[in-house]
């Protein structure tokens, strides 16, 4: 009997959808984190057995204090709620656009992740899966042909935003492998969804990316930990 149980942030619309339906499609008990309750029962329904609505903003102590009290034990925590507020460049976006920016793609998952520690250290089997970026590779950012272009340093708060994730990505590994914890960052692409401008006419699917993000987060104990993926499971670099 599978008795595992995963959750998923910002999980009632696009990529994490997607990844809370596969999750339950295998399975495991999902907790769909959604900020508003209405859309988080609504994206329940469409995911269908399995699927638990659990009411999560990641930029909210208080929300997320509650909704780890209701959770004694977890197998898997995906971090996907993130925002990209605009594209503009360093020297264009304001602080507030920073900071709004951190608050949900990078203190939120710290916040997110320590508060479900507790339960997550009560499974045989952790996992951790961050939604991260190919933007975010400092590696090909700064390469004599660099990817991601046109746009040259465009959605600096996200694109920052998510390089300190990675990092965070290879700290939690680092820390938590003692205790057979697999913590890793996914590379989803541009997807069709609503965070992404360009998404309606160049983005894939988003159900393509979720696969990443399963495999992930179903891996074996000698799987890989601390790595950066892309959503085919080719390895990104950092």
């Amino acid at each position: 009997m599978n008795d595992r149980t995963a959750l998923v942030t910002g999980a009632n619309k696009g990529i994490g959808k997607h990844i809370a339906r596969l999750l339950a499609a295998e399975g495991l008990t999902v907790l769909v984190g959604a900020r508003d309750p209405e859309r988080g029962e609504r994206a329940v329904e469409e995911i269908g057995s399995g699927a638990r609505a659990l009411v999560l903003d990641v930029t909210d102590p208080d929300s997320i204090a509650q909704a780890a009290a209701q959770v004694v034990r977890l197998d898997v925590l995906v971090n996907n709620a993130g925002i990209s507020p605009s594209l503009a460049p360093p020297a264009e976006a304001g602080i507030e656009e920073f900071r709004r920016t951190y608050e949900t793609n990078v203190f939120g998952v710290v916040a997110v992740t320590n508060a479900f520690l507790p339960a997550l250290r009560r499974s045989p089997h952790p996992r951790v899966v961050n939604v991260s970026s190919g933007t975010a590779s400092l590696t090909w950012s700064t390469s004599p042909n660099p990817q991601f272009t046109p746009g040259g340093g465009a959605a600096a708060a996200y694109r920052s935003s998510k390089a300190a994730l990675n990092a965070l990505t290879v700290l939690y590994a680092q820390t938590l492998a003692e205790e057979g914890f697999k913590v890793n960052a996914l590379a989803p692409g541009l997807r069709a969804t609503d965070l992404n401008p360009r998404a309606a006419s160049a983005g894939g699917d988003p159900a393509e990316a979720a696969e990443g993000a399963v495999r992930l987060a179903l891996l074996p104990d000698d799987g890989p930990t601390g790595g950066f993926f892309s959503w085919d499971g080719t390895p990104v670099p950092w």
